[in-house]
């Protein structure tokens, strides 16, 4: 008997484990099609009523592949053009800082770190270019998330209000609707930011002469897109125009859309607003939140920016659960005080 449960303890162990190997290179694209899919539900719910609900799911993947479909497009050919454009101006930047009078030690910094930065930045935008197989692969199971998880919104919850247990049910449904609610805040801040981020870009862009509004437009577009990418969050496009002015003499222009992309771009809107706004909109602590966004982007990447903050917040109920449980126990076993008066005497 125990020889049969230790062999079917160790099957079930492989199984999930090949599972997990199996799922795990295609966990990003599954989770930003639930978040996706969370996000677009409020349509999905208006549109299904009328047409139903695969067809409402259909409908708004084919928009999404469509929209996605241009803008993947004029993103490559953006992107092919920017990456070309932003290795020469890193070439010429070293080149424009080793002809500068400054101290022997500092040009030969300088210069092995240009011979260590240059080739690398090279391959890692060829690398970029050889991915994009691997990339049309997460596009298909992202937008396969996203269509399923629409389609079968309704039956998905059903499923996971009947797996809460029924001793602990009543904080399963409190740990769904933190989850809820955490997230909800989460989406709406990041892309409500996000956007107010591209628009100033463009703005700034036109206001320091950096370019004409097409550019401007486009370079907007661009810090909305590497804003959802941790690291980048949109401060890449004001540097490279700040040193677009540096090499060309133009110092209080690269000096003011620096301290202008810097306050109100990235990375200060990131790290003050985004964490107020979630945290206003979930009810939540402030610092609580920007420890999860910043704990959870270094331990999972662009995915700890949504889990890091929900955990946390599971973490919060999880605990109020359990001094709610200690709060009750301790009353049972404490003594009963003696009465501060003595007891009447009996008459006879």
């Amino acid at each position: 008997m125990r020889a049969e449960v230790i062999a079917w303890t160790v099957a079930v162990l492989t199984i999930v484990y090949l599972a997990w190997r199996t799922v795990s290179p295609l966990v990003t694209p599954i989770f930003f099609g639930l978040v996706l899919a969370y996000a677009a539900y409020p349509i999905h719910r208006r549109l299904k009523g009328r047409i139903g609900k695969r067809k409402s799911a259909a409908l708004l993947t084919a928009g999404t592949v469509g929209l996605g479909g241009v803008i993947t497009f004029e993103l490559l050919m953006i992107s092919v053009r920017v990456a070309a454009s932003f290795y020469d101006s890193i070439v010429e930047f070293f080149n424009w800082l080793m002809i500068q009078p400054l101290p022997p030690e500092v040009l030969d910094f300088l210069q092995r770190f240009s011979d260590q930065l240059i080739p690398r930045l090279s391959d890692y935008i060829s690398r970029g270019t050889l991915s994009i197989p691997l990339y049309l692969l997460q596009l298909f199971v992202f937008l396969l998330t996203f269509y399923y998880s629409l389609a079968y919104a309704e039956d998905i919850s059903r499923q996971i209000h009947l797996s809460l247990p029924r001793k602990n049910r009543e904080l399963g449904e409190r740990i769904l609707e933190s989850l809820n609610r955490t997230l909800g805040a989460l989406v709406r801040a990041w892309l409500v930011l996000n956007v107010v981020k591209g628009i100033l870009m463009t703005f700034g862009f036109i206001i320091f002469g950096v370019s004409d509004i097409y550019t401007a437009i486009v370079a907007g577009f661009l810090t909305f897109l590497f804003s959802f990418v941790p690291l980048f969050e949109g401060w890449m496009i004001w540097a490279i125009a700040a040193a677009y002015f540096a090499m060309n003499g133009s110092y209080l222009h690269a000096a003011g859309i620096a301290l202008y992309g810097f306050l109100l771009v990235s990375p200060i809107p990131d790290y003050t607003i985004r964490p107020m706004m979630v945290a206003k909109d979930a009810d939540l602590d402030e610092t609580l939140v920007f420890i999860g966004m910043i704990g959870g982007t270094w331990a999972m990447g662009v995915k700890g920016l949504i889990i890091g903050p929900i955990v946390l917040n599971l973490l919060l109920v999880l605990l109020k659960e359990w001094k709610r449980i200690i709060n009750e126990r301790e009353p049972s076993h404490r003594h009963p005080q003696a009465p501060s008066k003595p007891a009447p005497r009996p008459q006879g």
